[in-house]
Protein backbone atom coordinates (compact mmCIF):
# COMPACT_ATOMS: atom_id res chain seq x y z
CA UNK A 1 0.00 0.00 0.00
CA UNK A 2 0.87 3.55 -0.87
CA UNK A 3 1.18 6.36 1.65
CA UNK A 4 2.91 9.70 2.18
CA UNK A 5 2.48 12.21 4.28
CA UNK A 6 1.55 15.27 2.96
CA UNK A 7 3.70 16.03 0.16
CA UNK A 8 7.39 15.38 -0.62
CA UNK A 9 8.60 18.31 -1.10
CA UNK A 10 7.61 19.96 1.78
CA UNK A 11 10.23 19.93 4.83
CA UNK A 12 9.45 16.92 7.38
CA UNK A 13 7.18 17.48 10.42
CA UNK A 14 5.68 14.97 12.87
CA UNK A 15 2.33 16.37 12.30
CA UNK A 16 2.11 15.69 8.40
CA UNK A 17 2.61 12.23 9.16
CA UNK A 18 -0.97 12.32 10.62
CA UNK A 19 -2.49 13.20 6.70
CA UNK A 20 -2.61 10.78 4.63
CA UNK A 21 -2.48 10.94 1.16
CA UNK A 22 -4.20 8.85 -1.24
CA UNK A 23 -6.30 10.25 -4.67
CA UNK A 24 -9.51 10.59 -2.75
CA UNK A 25 -7.76 13.74 -1.16
CA UNK A 26 -4.90 14.17 -3.18
CA UNK A 27 -6.04 17.26 -5.21
CA UNK A 28 -7.21 18.68 -2.04
CA UNK A 29 -3.87 18.45 -0.75
CA UNK A 30 -2.09 19.51 -4.03
CA UNK A 31 -4.19 22.90 -3.85
CA UNK A 32 -3.16 23.57 -0.38
CA UNK A 33 0.72 22.71 -0.92
CA UNK A 34 0.37 25.27 -3.34
CA UNK A 35 -1.54 28.39 -2.72
CA UNK A 36 1.44 30.48 -4.22
CA UNK A 37 -0.60 29.71 -7.48
CA UNK A 38 -3.91 30.67 -6.09
CA UNK A 39 -5.82 32.85 -8.19
CA UNK A 40 -6.79 35.52 -4.84
CA UNK A 41 -5.18 34.70 -1.77
CA UNK A 42 -7.89 33.04 -0.01
CA UNK A 43 -9.29 29.55 -0.81
CA UNK A 44 -11.56 26.92 0.75
CA UNK A 45 -10.94 23.63 2.30
CA UNK A 46 -14.04 21.41 2.50
CA UNK A 47 -14.66 18.07 3.49
CA UNK A 48 -16.81 15.79 5.72
CA UNK A 49 -16.06 15.60 9.61
CA UNK A 50 -13.19 13.66 10.84
CA UNK A 51 -11.63 13.68 7.50
CA UNK A 52 -8.47 15.32 8.43
CA UNK A 53 -9.28 18.65 7.21
CA UNK A 54 -8.62 20.60 10.41
CA UNK A 55 -5.15 18.85 10.54
CA UNK A 56 -4.61 19.54 6.81
CA UNK A 57 -5.62 23.31 7.48
CA UNK A 58 -3.27 23.75 10.71
CA UNK A 59 -0.35 22.11 8.27
CA UNK A 60 -1.05 24.83 5.96
CA UNK A 61 -0.86 27.58 8.23
CA UNK A 62 2.68 26.49 9.14
CA UNK A 63 4.00 25.76 5.86
CA UNK A 64 2.62 29.08 4.17
CA UNK A 65 2.58 31.70 7.82
CA UNK A 66 -1.14 31.89 6.46
CA UNK A 67 -4.34 31.93 8.73
CA UNK A 68 -7.09 29.44 9.04
CA UNK A 69 -10.90 30.14 9.85
CA UNK A 70 -12.64 26.82 10.45
CA UNK A 71 -15.98 25.69 10.94
CA UNK A 72 -16.33 28.79 8.99
CA UNK A 73 -20.30 28.26 8.37
CA UNK A 74 -20.88 29.15 12.47
CA UNK A 75 -19.18 32.50 11.88
CA UNK A 76 -20.45 35.85 10.76
CA UNK A 77 -20.58 36.38 7.25
CA UNK A 78 -19.15 39.95 8.16
CA UNK A 79 -16.33 38.13 9.46
CA UNK A 80 -15.63 36.00 6.60
CA UNK A 81 -16.60 39.13 4.28
CA UNK A 82 -13.60 40.96 6.35
CA UNK A 83 -11.24 38.51 6.53
CA UNK A 84 -11.32 37.82 2.91
CA UNK A 85 -10.43 41.15 1.92
CA UNK A 86 -7.65 41.47 4.61
CA UNK A 87 -5.74 38.49 2.93
CA UNK A 88 -6.10 40.13 -0.61
CA UNK A 89 -4.91 43.37 1.32
CA UNK A 90 -1.28 41.63 3.12
CA UNK A 91 -1.14 39.16 0.52
CA UNK A 92 -1.14 36.83 3.26
CA UNK A 93 -3.03 33.60 2.40
CA UNK A 94 -6.50 32.49 4.11
CA UNK A 95 -8.05 28.89 4.10
CA UNK A 96 -11.47 28.71 5.06
CA UNK A 97 -12.37 25.22 5.95
CA UNK A 98 -16.66 24.77 5.66
CA UNK A 99 -18.36 21.63 5.36
CA UNK A 100 -19.45 22.28 1.74
CA UNK A 101 -18.80 25.12 -0.70
CA UNK A 102 -21.94 27.57 -2.37
CA UNK A 103 -24.39 27.07 -2.98
CA UNK A 104 -24.64 24.31 -0.83
CA UNK A 105 -23.42 26.56 2.21
CA UNK A 106 -26.12 29.25 1.84
CA UNK A 107 -24.94 32.89 1.96
CA UNK A 108 -27.15 35.55 2.54
CA UNK A 109 -24.21 38.33 2.16
CA UNK A 110 -23.80 39.30 -1.97
CA UNK A 111 -20.06 40.12 -1.09
CA UNK A 112 -19.09 37.34 0.42
CA UNK A 113 -20.69 35.31 -1.71
CA UNK A 114 -19.01 36.52 -4.75
CA UNK A 115 -15.92 36.92 -3.32
CA UNK A 116 -15.57 32.73 -2.33
CA UNK A 117 -17.09 32.17 -5.59
CA UNK A 118 -13.54 33.63 -7.09
CA UNK A 119 -11.63 31.31 -4.43
CA UNK A 120 -10.61 27.92 -5.56
CA UNK A 121 -12.30 24.51 -3.51
CA UNK A 122 -10.04 21.99 -1.88
CA UNK A 123 -12.85 19.50 -1.13
CA UNK A 124 -11.28 16.50 0.37
CA UNK A 125 -13.63 13.28 -0.51
CA UNK A 126 -15.19 9.98 0.84
CA UNK A 127 -12.27 8.01 1.31
CA UNK A 128 -10.87 5.34 -0.86
CA UNK A 129 -10.12 1.69 -0.32
CA UNK A 130 -6.51 2.92 0.13
CA UNK A 131 -7.53 5.85 2.55
CA UNK A 132 -9.99 3.17 4.48
CA UNK A 133 -7.17 0.99 5.00
CA UNK A 134 -4.59 3.09 6.04
CA UNK A 135 -6.83 4.74 8.70
CA UNK A 136 -8.81 1.76 10.36
CA UNK A 137 -4.83 -0.09 10.05
CA UNK A 138 -3.72 3.55 11.81
CA UNK A 139 -6.57 3.57 14.20
CA UNK A 140 -5.96 0.05 15.28
CA UNK A 141 -2.71 0.29 15.75
CA UNK A 142 -3.10 3.53 18.36
CA UNK A 143 -5.26 0.98 20.55
CA UNK A 144 -2.74 -1.37 20.43
CA UNK A 145 -5.29 -4.04 18.74
CA UNK A 146 -3.81 -6.26 16.65
CA UNK A 147 -6.01 -6.27 13.27
CA UNK A 148 -4.92 -8.76 10.38
CA UNK A 149 -5.14 -7.87 6.84
CA UNK A 150 -8.09 -10.30 6.66
CA UNK A 151 -10.06 -9.07 8.77
CA UNK A 152 -8.71 -4.85 7.39
CA UNK A 153 -10.15 -6.34 3.59
CA UNK A 154 -13.06 -7.56 4.64
CA UNK A 155 -14.01 -4.30 6.67
CA UNK A 156 -13.39 -2.12 4.10
CA UNK A 157 -15.83 -4.04 1.85
CA UNK A 158 -19.02 -4.07 4.22
CA UNK A 159 -18.14 -0.98 6.20
CA UNK A 160 -19.75 2.57 5.14
CA UNK A 161 -17.45 4.48 3.51
CA UNK A 162 -16.68 7.31 5.56
CA UNK A 163 -14.29 8.73 7.93
CA UNK A 164 -16.59 8.61 10.81
CA UNK A 165 -17.69 4.77 10.54
CA UNK A 166 -13.51 4.19 10.71
CA UNK A 167 -13.60 5.85 14.08
CA UNK A 168 -17.43 4.12 14.88
CA UNK A 169 -16.19 0.62 13.87
CA UNK A 170 -12.85 0.49 15.78
CA UNK A 171 -14.74 1.98 19.06
CA UNK A 172 -17.06 -0.70 18.45
CA UNK A 173 -14.44 -3.54 18.52
CA UNK A 174 -12.24 -2.48 20.94
CA UNK A 175 -15.03 -1.97 23.36
CA UNK A 176 -15.82 -5.64 22.22
CA UNK A 177 -11.99 -6.65 22.79
CA UNK A 178 -11.92 -5.64 26.06
CA UNK A 179 -15.17 -6.36 27.55
CA UNK A 180 -14.97 -10.56 26.00
CA UNK A 181 -11.35 -10.59 26.42
CA UNK A 182 -10.91 -11.96 22.34
CA UNK A 183 -9.17 -11.60 19.93
CA UNK A 184 -10.26 -9.65 17.12
CA UNK A 185 -11.69 -11.85 14.36
CA UNK A 186 -14.06 -11.78 11.32
CA UNK A 187 -16.52 -13.55 13.09
CA UNK A 188 -16.51 -11.35 16.15
CA UNK A 189 -16.60 -8.35 14.06
CA UNK A 190 -19.83 -9.18 12.35
CA UNK A 191 -21.53 -9.92 15.76
CA UNK A 192 -20.19 -7.23 16.92
CA UNK A 193 -20.91 -4.49 13.85
CA UNK A 194 -24.46 -5.98 13.07
CA UNK A 195 -25.40 -5.79 16.69
CA UNK A 196 -24.07 -2.69 16.30
CA UNK A 197 -26.21 -1.41 13.43
CA UNK A 198 -22.59 -0.52 11.57
CA UNK A 199 -23.46 -3.46 8.82
CA UNK A 200 -26.66 -4.75 7.54
CA UNK A 201 -27.50 -7.97 9.77
CA UNK A 202 -26.14 -11.36 8.56
CA UNK A 203 -29.36 -13.07 6.36
CA UNK A 204 -32.16 -15.09 8.41
CA UNK A 205 -31.91 -18.56 8.18
CA UNK A 206 -35.21 -19.79 6.16
CA UNK A 207 -37.96 -21.56 8.32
Amino acid sequence: MSQIALPLEWPADPRDEEFLVTPSNARAAHLVEHWGAWPVMTALLTGPRKSGRSLLARIFASKSGGTIIDDAEKRPEAELFHAWNQAQAERKPLLIVADAAPPEWRIRLPDLRSRLGASPVAEIGAPDDELMRALLERQFHRRGLDARPDLIDWLVARIERSHIAVMRTVDALDQEVLERRKRLSIPLARTTLAEAALIPPPPMDPA
